[in-house]
Formats: structure tokens, sequence, C-alpha cells
């Protein structure tokens, strides 16, 4: 909470309250050195809690995150596979009523229109976010010889990738878990794909790298990969803490450990500052739970129990959530062969597929989206139609409502500051500014539209609400 004074009150009790003289020796009881002793502790406490939940970041966080074997993965590969999702959306949704037909929106057919043409741009210009070359599950159990060929292979076409400028905004790897079974594996892995890719790269990292390691049981895991982290900092002449870790949350134990405590800010501290995403996933996680494999889906209670605990334990910590992905997928079971053509039955059923994993994807991402995650996987790149669909429709159909708050909320907290009012809920001020932040960084809204707030680009840019209402105040 932050409180806005200046020098007189202009609120009612403020006004009454000058009609009396002031008192020129008020009584007191409290001694001075009483109050310092124990304000200097309170105020040690609310630093370090000030440190540890220094408020949502400012960081731009990616809508999703495709996963694909890190043995496939070429430097153009985004495009090509921009370019996958685009012939399906205008295979499938060539216009905006189809696509709204198909995910329910034909209530309000400007959204509509609205959406289906910010995805063909997206699409366009920035298909992928966040690319995740899989070493786990996407890419299996290998011959150590070919997962070694595989790991500097793939470095070397991240290497060509970043300097042709033909990476995604954010990139990384996922290798294998850190269990006793697959460790010695894992850190191999690891070695080959940073120790080649910096040698291709010149000692030079993509911006947003980041490693991913999945099924997280103990902090003790995340604290040795830290470990391996800080020497191939040391002897690759990486700054110290360039390496990020993303844990993935896939088992009971990382949500509540052995001794019925929430495990996630355990996770955390572990990374030592170097853990600024968490990654949920669904399918491991749900089995992990004894759930059989027919109920295994996005939006299973359990699912919603441990997004619940997450969200809540990196609440104000500036970490960022990431959901898991719908895993059917929206592809036809009809292929042409060469030189034949597919029936208007066949053609009928691949449709059919296509859009029923189109609706389902879409109802899996607004429900992580209106329970406070921005973020998903992606498996195919059909689903980046479904995936921004999601996130264009989340925040356009709340885009004049929002408008509205925020430029009401701006009047109010900058007309408390003038008269001398107290303005102490900055923090919702700054969820609205967020929206917006987020909404532009997808694509979703436009710079021109969040002018509506009544706030400069310059402000909106400047990514906090406090600096908002300081500069106005001062003005």
């Amino acid at each position: 909470m932050v409180a806005f004074r200046s020098g007189h009150s202009g609120n009612s009790l403020g006004q009454h309250n000058r009609n009396f003289p002031p008192l020129l020796n008020p009584r007191t009881s409290l001694r001075p050195h009483e109050v310092e002793t124990i304000s200097t502790a309170l105020s040690e406490a609310n630093h370090a809690f000030m440190r540890r939940y220094p408020g949502e970041s400012n960081r731009r966080q990616a809508v999703h995150t495709v996963y694909g074997g890190a043995h496939l993965f070429k430097a153009d590969s985004a495009r090509r596979l921009g370019a996958v999702a685009l012939r399906s959306l205008e295979e499938y949704a060539p216009d905006a009523a189809t696509l709204a037909r198909v995910l329910g929106m034909e209530g309000d057919p400007p959204l509509a229109q609205k959406v289906h043409a910010r995805i063909v741009e997206k699409l366009e210009r920035e298909a992928i976010e966040d690319f995740r070359l899989d070493f786990e599950d996407g890419y299996g159990n290998r011959a150590d010889a070919e997962e070694d060929g595989h790991a500097a292979s793939s470095a070397a076409e991240v290497a060509r990738g970043l300097a042709e400028n033909s990476l995604p905004p954010f990139i990384g790897i996922r290798i294998k878990p850190m269990n006793e079974d697959l460790r010695e594996r894992s850190v191999r892995t690891l070695d080959i794909f940073v120790t080649n890719l910096l040698a291709e790269t010149g000692g030079k990292l993509p911006d947003n790298f980041i490693i991913t390691v999945p099924k997280i049981q103990l902090p003790q895991q995340m604290s040795a990969a830290v470990r391996f982290f800080e020497l191939l900092e040391q002897r690759n002449g990486l700054a110290s803490g360039a390496l990020k870790i993303e844990p993935m949350i896939e088992t009971p134990q990382a949500i509540i450990n052995a001794h019925g405590q929430i495990a996630i800010s355990s996770l955390i501290d572990a990374a030592e500052g170097r853990c600024q995403s968490i990654h949920f996933g669904v399918y491991d996680y749900t089995a992990n739970c004894g759930i059989t494999a027919a109920y295994q889906a996005m939006r299973h209670p359990t699912c919603d129990f441990a997004r619940q605990v997450m969200l809540v334990s990196t609440a104000g910590t500036g970490v960022h959530l990431s959901d898991g992905a719908t895993n059917i997928l929206p592809v036809g079971p009809h292929r042409a062969m060469e030189g034949n053509s597919l029936t208007a039955d066949q053609l009928a059923q691949n449709r059919a597929a296509v859009h029923g994993a189109w609706r389902l994807g879409y109802d899996d991402n607004m429900h992580s989206l209106r329970n406070g995650f921005y973020q998903g996987w992606d498996l195919h790149p059909a689903q980046f139609v479904t995936r921004y669909a999601a996130v264009y429709s989340f925040f356009l159909s709340g885009l004049t409502s929002a408008s509205n708050r925020l430029k009401a909320f701006v009047e109010k907290a900058a007309l408390a500051s003038l008269h001398g009012d107290v303005f102490d809920d900055a923090a919702t001020g700054q969820g609205l500014l967020n929206f917006f932040l987020r909404g532009i960084a997808c694509g979703a809204i436009h710079e021109d539209e969040a002018l509506a707030t009544g706030l400069s680009l310059e402000e909106i840019r400047s990514r906090s609400f406090l600096k908002i209402l300081q500069s106005r105040r001062d003005e």
C-alpha cells in the first residue's frame, strides 16, 4: 500500500479539524527511544519483506512456450512453424465468422473481426514468442553418442539463428530431470549445449536464454543445478548469474513437501536469484497424483489446486508462471497421398477434428488466463491460432472497462495527492497498468488504443503506476 500526502488535508474531516487550534503540548505516553527501538526492528522486517516481495516484474512475459524436440530445431524453425500456423488458420478459419463460430464468439462480431485480424498479423510478424529445445519428453531416451551429437548440433543451430536474427524473443533448452536415473545424462547435455553454443557465438548468450529443469522434487536439485551453472559460467567467461533456471512443477512433492509445507518458496530460494519463471506440467502432475489417463486434463481440479498454490507462493515476487498444454492437437486424421485428393467426407472429418481441438484449446487457455496464468505451452503450430485467439479476446473484451477504470483511477489518485488525501491503493492501479503492458507486449492491444486511459505512451512505458503518480504530482 502506498500513501501520498501533502501539507494539508482536503477531506471533510480535515476541513472540520481546521476549526480548532492545534495543541501546543499534546500528551503522549511513548518515549522517543522506545519508539525508535521498536521501529528499527520493524523497519528491518519491512525492508526484508520488500526485498522478497518487490511486486510484479516489469519484464516482458511471453504468452506461450513452444516445446519441440532439440534434434529437429533449425535456425529458421520459428519462421517455418509460423508459416504452418498461418496455413492452418487459412484452411480451417479463413474469416472471422468461421473462427467466431468455432470458438463460441458469435455474440460479438466486431470483437471476432478484430481478434481474427490480429491473429493473422501476429502469425506473420512473430508467431513464436518463446521456444524450448527439448531433450526430455519431446526427445526421448537415446544412445549417449546420439544425444551428445544433437546437443552440439542444436547449439550450432541456435548460434546460427542468433547471427541471422531469426530466433524468437525468448529461447532455451529443457534438459532431463536431476534425479538419480537421469542426472548424469542431464548434466552432460547441459554442458555440451552451453559450451558449444558459447564457442560458436564468441561467448554470447541469446537474449532471454533459460534452462528448464523438469520434474523438480527437492530444493537440493535446484541447488545442484545452480552449482553446475556457476562452473559453466566460470569456464566460459559468462557473468555470474547469466544462466537462469526454470523449474517445472510436475510432482506433488514440489507443491507440498515431506513435512507438509508449501514447497515453492524453498525451490525459488534454492535458485539463489536465478529463478525468474516456473512452469506447470499438467500431465505428469496429474499422473503423479494418481489420476488415470482418461481424466488427465488442463482443467482437472487437482491442477487448479496446484496452480493456486503456485500463484499464492509467487505473488509479489516477480516470478512469472506458465501453465501447461492442451494435449489434443488440432490435426486432421486424413492426409492426401501424393497425386490424390481427399474426399469431401475426409475433408469434413479433418475440419471437425481441428475445430474441436481448437475449441478445447481456446477454453483451456481462457481458463488459465482467468486464473492468473498468462503463459502456457503449445505443442503444435496449429495451436498458435487458439493461443492468440484466447489472449486477444481476453484483453480486447476487457479493454474498454480497463481503460475507463485506469483513467478514473489515475485522476482519483492525482486528485487525492493534490489535496492531501491519502491514496493507499497503488497496487490496484499497477494491476490495471499491467493489463495494458501485457496486452501491448503480445500485440493484443495497440499502443493507440492504450491512449484511451488518458496516459501517454511514455507513462505507460515507464511500467510503474507509482512513477506515473509521482510525475503528475510534481507537475
